[in-house]
């Protein structure tokens, strides 16, 4: 088998290999569509800077700008405030609602349609949150920017999967990780330069920016082809998909990917109710891969470095500009660790990764709250060089986000989901991930306030019980091509049961199977 080729077992055993590379017109495709994970990263970060900034909450919060200025108010309390976090937060409850509905009509109507969609939404909310001039008018661009997010966090992991050939799927899928770490970093970069503005109007660039990235997500959008196996689902027109992965591959040879597709393709078709479908015994696995995966990523505490980064550091005693500096340092170790990922993904395979980025997470999580609880009180700032060892530590704590749970969170619930159920396990990804980040979002500065120290401790806690499930329940799915992953579910020590009593079932007499079977 040629270096770079990827192999999996076909039904009969025979091993089924398809060639390829990356292709010009592939990069492309990627490029345009990941200005979604750009559009998610920017939205990300730029909250957090300005909800730090003294002219956003003296126009805005006027009660949180007081407490900052209270000598007597806890550091840990400073920002605690109802609003300030449904600013936050009510992106998320809307991107919540919204995946709902994309997955229905990334089945239905394609990726590109979904990305369209998102796309205006975008463009939409940035207006109103630059133009805003009260709370409502803030939060609506909140929820409008929610609503993209909805669209465009379900469509494109899927396009970026199906797109790409199966021994550079993990690489290519990772530029959306990466293009959204690059969003938080811009946002970072730009609030960090806009604060100086002394008129104190800087946060208006900050929450109009985004129309930029949207403009050229949906007008790129336009032009994109429909991915092979949608192209399939939708018409059966053969002839157009093996065109199109002719292109996609720089090859004539791709019968087999080809095969491969309409199989899987007439398997999806005969699936009326995806999300029904995927509640079924045997598409449990992927179904407990797609609920768990995007939980425990919410759950490692990365958003609270996403969102509060430069909250933080200003409660630790770092100035307005300061903090705002140390969330860009924080960022940029982001982002290199999200290059890395794309270089080893593909060669270490998802596991090993997500298990040495547990490992370095949860070690962070303990220093940084042992450090909080004996060297930061409620009154006076920090000791300098504990405040700086708190700041590498958050860097360390990124780094290993960013080449393990940050790129594989979108990567591996797409890859595992057949085509039949893959619009709904992306959809069960996406309305987590926001769940999650709303509570998140909502809960953080609260539980920073009550019990301090200790939040950080709780995040180690949670990321321990990750590393247990990554070690004993998900499978490899490295270089496997992704209509063939469901072979990793017969070979999995735990897994293999449910598989193995879903095949007896259809052999016992006067069993009817199922259509969606």
């Amino acid at each position: 088998m040629a270096i770079g080729d990827a192999a999996a077992p076909a039904a009969g055993g025979v091993l089924v290999e398809y060639g390829g590379r990356v292709t010009p017109f592939l990069v492309l495709s990627a490029v345009i569509v990941c200005c979604g994970g750009f559009l998610f990263g920017y939205d990300l970060g730029v909250s957090g800077g300005v909800t730090s900034m003294n002219s956003f909450l003296k126009r805005f919060f006027p009660e949180v700008y007081r407490q900052k200025q209270d000598s007597k108010a806890s550091h840990y309390c400073q920002f605690n405030s109802e609003l300030l976090t449904l600013f936050t937060s009510s992106m998320y409850i809307a991107g919540l609602v919204a995946t709902l509905v994309a997955s229905s009509i990334t089945r239905r109507f394609g990726r590109r349609a979904s990305m369209l969609i998102g796309g205006a939404f975008f463009i939409t909310g940035s207006v109103f949150g630059g133009a805003a001039v009260n709370v409502p008018m803030l939060l609506l661009n909140r929820i409008l920017l929610g609503i993209g997010l909805g669209f465009t966090n379900q469509s494109i992991p899927l396009y970026l999967s199906e797109m790409a050939p199966p021994q550079y799927r993990g690489a290519v899928n990772n530029g959306f990780e990466l293009c959204l770490s690059l969003g938080i970093l811009c946002a970072n970069i730009l609030n960090y330069f806009v604060v100086k503005i002394k008129a104190g109007w800087g946060w208006r660039i900050s929450l109009s920016m985004a129309a930029l990235p949207a403009a050229f997500l949906t007008t790129g959008a336009i032009f994109l082809p429909e991915t092979p196996s949608f192209i399939i689902q939708r018409d059966g027109n053969t002839d157009k998909a093996r065109v199109l992965l002719q292109k996609l591959r720089g090859t004539d040879s791709v019968q087999k990917e080809l095969d491969d597709l309409v199989s899987a393709s007439n398997l999806s078709r005969t699936t009326r109710y995806p999300f029904r479908n995927i509640f079924r015994r045997k598409y449990r696995p992927q179904f407990v891969i797609a609920l768990l995966i995007p939980f425990f990523n919410q759950v490692t505490g990365i958003n609270v470095i996403n969102f509060y980064a430069p909250v933080m550091f200003r409660t630790i005693g770092f100035k307005e500009n300061a903090s705002l500096l140390s969330s860009v340092v924080t960022r940029l170790c982001a982002t290199f660790a999200n290059i890395v990922a794309m270089i080893l993904v593909d060669r270490s395979g998802r596991r090993k990764l997500l298990l040495i980025g547990n490992i370095q997470m949860m070690l962070s999580q303990f220093t940084v709250g042992a450090i909080l609880a004996t060297k930061f009180k409620d009154h006076g700032d920090m000791d300098k060089d504990y405040a700086y060892l708190v700041l590498i530590i958050m860097c360390v704590f990124v780094a290993g986000y960013g080449w393990s749970w940050g790129p594989l969170t979108f990567l591996v619930p797409a890859e595992v989901c057949p085509l039949e159920i893959r619009s709904a396990g992306q959809g069960i990804v996406v309305a987590v991930t926001f769940l999650m980040t709303f509570v998140i979002s909502q809960t953080f500065l609260v539980t920073l306030c009550h019990i301090k120290s200790g939040t950080f401790f709780v995040f180690g806690a949670l990321i321990c019980l990750m590393t247990l499930f990554v070690y004993l329940f998900l499978p490899e799915t490295k270089k496997l091509p992704i209509e063939q992953v469901k072979h990793v579910w017969r070979r999995h020590w735990f897994w293999k049961k449910i598989v193995r009593e879903e095949q007896e079932e259809k052999k016992q007499p006067g069993t009817i199977a199922s259509p969606s079977s």
